[in-house]
């Protein structure tokens, strides 16, 4: 053994020893690089361009003028808070249904009990939506509901409906139409993670409490529940900051328009109509709201759903003192 040592240590010497950290680093950097470029160099530019009047008027350049936090007035004075509804609302409207029904398909698919067969194909056909383009859904829904649509022509026939059922007309039909389609998008993409985080939980655990006499329900409550909680915020947050940034669907829904009465404009249709009028001030004051809301509301779902293992943790740590100290 020695020998060997020694030889791989003289060979070692001789080629120059080989730093893992240093190249570590060195493959790093380009990682660093894409990102400073095209993400933290865009988003100090624009922090700094959310302080200045800079719009165009016709063909006449204005600005760009120093106005300091006036971009951040304007847009809480001109129904900030009526298009933060309508994005909060429509989130939550279709995240409740998601989460529920995604968390029933993912016990089932992975229960040892049931041992479904052919999951795979029921996982490829809850999974299909969401290979589909946005746009191309929201403009199949168009069709479909519009006055003259096949859906309104089915409801005429059985006799359900006196006259078409105007769908984009109507605050609840338009909302209806975009939560339905928001949730078809994107329950199959839910309930294959979840049932990842499932799949990882021990079975002996699940054996066990089959043992002791547990029921289904208890197990769900008592087992996966709380085991599968990581996965949950994952879910959760990364759901939340989608329907956010929600744009498409109502976009090509609605026809840029969030009608009626702008009840279905979501904050980023309203960036995308002041970029689309290059008033780059107002974007980018807009933009830092929604960077800061987006920030605000995950540490909130964080700390929310992290709290009791944070005091269980702290309870253990000081129990652990007070041995120590006996």
């Amino acid at each position: 053994m020695n020998s060997v040592h020694d030889q791989v240590t003289a060979v070692r010497k001789k080629n120059g020893s080989i730093s893992y950290a240093k190249w570590g680093y060195i493959f790093l950097i380009p990682f660093f690089l894409v990102y400073v470029i095209f993400s933290f160099v865009p988003l100090i530019s624009v922090f700094y361009n959310s302080f200045f009047e800079n719009y165009m008027s016709g063909l006449k350049q204005v600005g760009p003028n120093f106005v300091g936090l006036e971009n951040y007035a304007t847009l809480f004075n001109n129904n900030l808070g009526k298009y933060f509804y309508n994005t909060l609302l429509i989130w939550v409207l279709g995240f409740i249904p998601q989460i529920t029904i995604s968390l029933l398909l993912a016990s089932w698919f992975t229960s040892l009990r049931l041992r479904l067969r052919v999951t795979g194909l029921y996982k490829t056909i809850i999974y299909l939506p969401n290979l589909i383009m946005a746009s191309a859904f929201a403009l199949l829904f168009f069709v479909l509901f519009s006055d003259a649509g096949p859906v309104n022509d089915v409801l005429m026939h059985l006799g359900i409906i006196d006259q078409p059922y105007r769908f984009l007309s109507e605050v609840a039909g338009t909302r209806g139409l975009v939560i339905a389609m928001n949730f078809l998008l994107w329950f199959g993409n839910t309930t294959i993670l979840l049932m990842a985080g499932i799949m990882g939980i021990d079975n002996s655990l699940i054996e066990a409490a089959e043992i002791d006499g547990a029921k289904s329900f208890q197990m769900f409550r008592l087992i996966t529940m709380p085991l599968l909680k990581p996965i949950l915020i994952y879910v959760m947050i990364t759901s939340m900051i989608g329907g956010l940034q929600l744009f498409d669907v109502p976009q090509i829904l609605t026809n840029g328009s969030g009608s009626p009465d702008r009840t279905s404009t979501t904050l980023i249709m309203l960036l995308n109509n002041h970029l689309y009028s290059k008033n780059y001030g107002l974007g980018g004051a807009l933009s830092v709201i929604l960077l800061i809301v987006s920030a605000v509301l995950s540490l909130l779902v964080y700390d929310s759903m992290t709290r009791e293992q944070r005091m269980a943790q702290r309870e253990k740590k000081r129990m652990k003192e007070g041995a120590g100290n006996e």
